[in-house]
């Protein structure tokens, strides 16, 4: 009986103790700007509405314009960038104009030459017929993805024809870190350097709509009537895994960490392993002399033409890293460049690979021989300068 007590006495005090443990605080879900609907909806009450968005334009598993259109939403088209509406194009491939399937909705082109730096005429006159333009698309944080590029073109569109524009704000998966050259000249401005900012940035979508604003950088240096829709709880030092890929060749975590630094290998002959299960998680080149690690590249949904196209290629596999241990590096670019000495032009594209950099002296600089410590320290300045630009136009705590 005494033994019985006893244990009973000992089980309650383990349920008291486990009871009055410290709780363990969790970090706190972001939202999104698109997911705080009571802010924004009464905007749109009445209004005629335009979105900009593909499918990371997304309330948890529901596409926006699904949601604002159970809303009572009138919803009068859609603009999509590159990639289209729901994402399935490949890079770089013009697409046209077409109606989704899944709400009847009209979609106009905005990439290629149906962009509005184009002199778009269609685009200007669907902007001037509506009341307000919501721009909704997740960005990654490097200075040549083109979203930011339809980004600029619409605030223009915008400003052009006095119409209101909401920037549903998401996170930046590589806003910890701001890296890389600036680009200054316009001599390299292109889709895929359109802004002078470093190549890295360092910018929510909603922050690099106020940084277009507030520098003057809309032709006519006109500014948008802008409305930007912030996050909760993000800061630039979260660490944060995008819930959609935002483009077919992106397609986890790892590709997106990697994506900075790999980028301006898409103006040489080595494959960044498009065509593959694993893109932007691997290099290769069809010589042995280029690495152990074998892929070949085949065409895929959103891949349709890869480079290397059914050869063997030989590289480097980068699947083993820990994405959010990466930050932008050169190491890659300057170690096949000593390899392709003796097998193959490197810089094949010339041009297009300082568009890529926003300069032709990283390629100078890495012809010339010099280490990625001496190249960083031709852009220190120029860095330094742009970060203080950056500070302007944050919206949330900073990484530093």
């Amino acid at each position: 009986m005494k033994k019985a007590i006893l244990f009973v006495l000992v089980a309650l005090w383990i349920a008291v103790a486990c009871n009055n443990k410290p709780s363990v605080s969790q970090p706190s879900k972001i939202l999104t700007g698109a997911e705080q609907l009571d802010e924004y909806l009464p905007m749109l009450e009445g209004k005629t509405v335009g979105v900009m968005g593909n499918q990371t334009s997304v309330i948890d598993d529901q596409h926006l314009v699904d949601v604002l259109l159970s809303k009572g939403v009138n919803i009068a088209f859609a603009f999509a960038p590159e990639h289209g509406f729901r994402g399935s194009v490949t890079g770089g491939i013009e697409i046209d104009d077409e109606v989704d399937e899944k709400t009847g909705l009209p979609i106009f082109s905005m990439y290629g030459a149906h962009a509005a730096d184009s002199k778009n005429e269609k685009a200007d006159s669907l902007v001037a017929s509506v009341d307000i333009m919501l721009f909704d698309i997740q960005d990654v944080g490097a200075r040549f993805y083109t979203y930011i590029t339809s980004l600029h073109q619409l605030m223009q569109l915008c400003a052009d024809n006095n119409t209101q524009l909401i920037v549903l704000d998401r996170p930046n998966p590589n806003g910890d870190q701001v890296d890389g050259p600036v680009r200054k000249s316009d001599e390299f401005k292109s889709d895929v350097s359109f802004h002078k900012i470093a190549m890295v940035h360092g910018l929510t979508i909603g922050e690099l709509a106020q940084m277009i604003n507030g520098e003057g950088w809309l032709d006519g240096s006109k500014t948008c009537s802008l409305h930007v829709v912030t996050l909760k709880n993000y800061t630039h030092s979260t660490l944060y895994e995008l819930p959609v890929i935002p483009s077919p060749s992106l397609t986890n975590h790892l590709s997106v960490r990697l994506y900075p630094s790999l980028c301006l290998f898409e103006a040489t002959p080595v494959s960044v392993a498009r065509g593959t299960d694993f893109p932007f998680q691997a290099l290769g080149y069809p010589e042995e002399s280029m690495g152990d690690f074998t892929f070949t590249p085949e065409p895929l949904e959103g891949m349709t033409f890869p480079l290397q196209n059914g050869k063997l290629c030989y590289g480097i596999d980068l699947r083993g890293l820990t994405p959010d241990s990466v930050k932008f590096s050169l190491k890659y670019v300057l170690d096949f460049y000593q390899k392709s000495q003796g097998s193959f032009e490197f810089f094949s594209r010339a041009k297009r690979f300082d568009q890529l950099a926003g300069t032709d002296r990283l390629r100078e600089q890495i012809i010339a021989g010099m280490t990625e410590e001496q190249i960083r320290d031709s852009w220190k300045e120029a860095l330094a300068e742009y970060k203080q630009m950056r500070k302007k136009y944050l919206l949330y705590e900073d990484f530093e």
